[in-house]
């Protein structure tokens, strides 16, 4: 049995889970989020926490049960506290204001960058060079700053461009000169 299958979900008092035919619907005080669930896979609540079961031992419902169990936990977890990921924007130039639904970049282009916010995502902007991406569903948040990122990649040589914090990026030597 998958050892991260096997372990149960604790449920907290300001949360609410609705398992229902094919899903799990998780509602607290950040928001709902509900989690499509495969054939086979089922989960129970009992005593404050939800349990992951699945149908048999083979090898595609043992990778599913593991999978679930931790997508519906992300679920519990980002509808009580939420997840947030941080971007540093480098560069001399390099910008970024907070409009009501979108983000203005200036990354060095001729044109500046118009970035659209989805639904169930804020963005924070401090500095000018520093972003906050936060919300309740896990994959977006990462998909949403991932997008970020994208709009202007860390240079290899002069490391300038959209970096998430704490990201360790490794410089390359230019060219030399003939001598």
């Amino acid at each position: 049995m998958s050892r991260i299958g096997r372990q149960p979900i604790p449920i907290p008092k300001d949360v609410k889970v609705q398992i229902k035919d094919r899903a799990v619907e998780v509602q607290g005080p950040k928001g709902k989020l509900t989690t499509p669930l495969p054939g086979g896979i089922t989960f129970v609540q009992e005593d404050g926490v939800l349990k992951a079961k699945r149908a048999d031992d083979s090898k595609t419902q043992a990778a599913l049960h593991g999978l679930m169990r931790k997508l519906v936990a992300n679920a519990v977890d980002g509808v009580t506290q939420g997840f947030r990921k941080e971007l540093e924007i480098v560069g001399i130039g390099y910008k970024a204001d907070l409009k009501p639904k979108s983000v203005l970049f200036n990354l060095g282009y001729s044109h500046p960058i118009d970035f659209p916010i989805p639904l169930g995502i804020s963005v924070a902007v401090e500095k000018q060079t520093r972003l906050t991406v936060s919300g309740c569903d896990k994959q977006q948040v990462g998909q949403v700053a991932a997008d970020i990122r994208a709009l202007r990649p860390p240079d290899p040589y002069k490391n300038k461009g959209i970096r998430y914090v704490g990201e360790r990026l490794k410089k390359k030597v230019g060219k030399t000169g003939v001598k």
